[in-house]
């Protein structure tokens, strides 16, 4: 069976925001606006999504 993967863009600056905010957003794969990556469903990447909730939208 295939593994479940999970669409992010990054839809906010990281200016301004906190250093952890923007390692998070490195974690994600993603470091500019408009970019997708497309990782693996885990509890620990939904946590991260989480994290940064208002600076990425998840994709359909």
């Amino acid at each position: 069976m295939a593994n479940k993967t999970v669409t992010v863009e990054q839809i906010g600056s990281p200016i301004r925001r906190e250093e952890s905010q923007r390692a998070t957003l490195v974690g994600l794969k993603l470091n500019k606006l408009h970019r997708r990556a497309t990782l693996e469903d885990t509890p620990s990447v939904r946590g991260m999504i989480a994290k940064v909730a208002h600076l990425v939208k998840v994709v359909e």
